[in-house]
């Protein structure tokens, strides 16, 4: 269930990066197979922590995130558990051939944590800004995509993955991101989450954007347009079925994502609409443009990745399925 005080879209109190080093000390600690793997950020994740603690199970690779996934299969191959991090487009551009045949081909368990996505970059710019990894990630036979919208999702989705076998990709923030769920909530992979109901308008969204969708649908409500939100935090495997029923329900679709709009969310729910229920949809996102240096709201505004760019979205597709 969607956390009651959403609507004042606060910031939470712990950082993103926290709840993931805490989680991993956790689960380190009662299951000395699980292993860390850091590519030189420990101080920008927090890990170092772990380091301090337990010094056996986090091995700093150095700034060889390629060298780093091919670590981690081995430790795989041998009964461990590694969970790799470090920033989102190094942990999969860099990588991309390391993951698809040391990782998924050769059929290893691999859990990835890529950081900074997309515009929370900031002030790394465009060379650390990562619109593609999601799009990167789906292509690999049998890998599971997520992208996390709160610290309760991540820590859940954490613990999970470790009994979960496989290729595992954890898109995320480093820093507060909105409170959305309450701690019991549960996530299913594989199914997305409704986080307000409409009749006008279905907005798929994930990460950062769920919030900016939240506050679009308030924006149009004020309009008299009953917008569903749908926070798709599973992108491979995606929610076909929750997808063609939102669909087949309002006529009208609109995908929201801190990411290109080709290969990531915006793909994804496409290709689902077309085979099997061919809808009016429009896109959020990143569209043929490199990442730069910047504060986030600068940086949402520039790529238009805002809560006013979706209410645009909204009206625009909306009157279309009027006419």
């Amino acid at each position: 269930m969607i956390n009651t005080t959403s609507k004042n879209y606060e910031l939470e109190n712990v950082e993103m990066r926290q709840v993931y080093a805490n989680t991993l000390l956790e689960m380190a600690k009662a299951n000395p197979n699980i292993i860390g793997l850091e590519a030189d950020l420990m101080s920008a994740i927090s890990t170092n922590k772990i380091m301090k603690e337990i010094p056996n199970q986090l091995i700093n690779t150095g700034i060889m995130e390629a060298n780093m996934i091919g670590v981690a299969a081995g430790l795989s191959l041998t009964g461990r558990i590694p969970f790799v991090h470090t920033f989102g487009q190094f942990a999969t551009r860099r990588t991309f051939d390391q993951l698809f045949i040391s990782g998924a081909y050769a059929k290893t368990n691999i859990k990835i944590l890529g950081s900074d996505s997309g515009v929370t970059a900031e002030h790394n710019g465009g060379t650390h800004m990562a619109f593609e990894d999601l799009g990167l990630v789906r292509l690999i036979p049998n890998c599971y995509v997520y992208e996390v919208s709160d610290s309760t999702m991540l820590r859940y989705l954490l613990l999970k993955i470790e009994k979960d076998y496989g290729i595992h990709y954890i898109r995320t923030i480093r820093k507060n991101a909105v409170k959305l769920y309450s701690e019991n909530e549960v996530f299913e992979t594989g199914k997305g989450k409704v986080l307000r109901e409409g009749k006008d308008v279905t907005i798929i969204a994930c990460g950062i954007m769920v919030a900016e969708s939240l506050k679009a649908a308030d924006l149009l409500q004020e309009q008299g347009i009953e917008a569903a939100v749908i926070d798709m935090f599973t992108i491979k495997p995606i929610d076909k079925d929750l997808i063609v029923k939102y669909a087949q329900n309002t006529k009208a679709v609109v995908t929201a994502e801190n990411h290109n709009v080709i290969g990531g969310l915006g793909s994804a729910v496409a290709e689902v609409l077309c085979e099997h229920c061919p809808t009016l949809m429009k896109r959020i996102g990143v569209k043929e443009q490199f990442g730069q240096v910047g504060k986030l709201e600068y940086l949402k505004e520039f790529y238009e990745l805002t809560a006013l760019n979706i209410v645009s979205a909204v009206k625009e597709i909306t009157t279309k399925k009027k006419q």
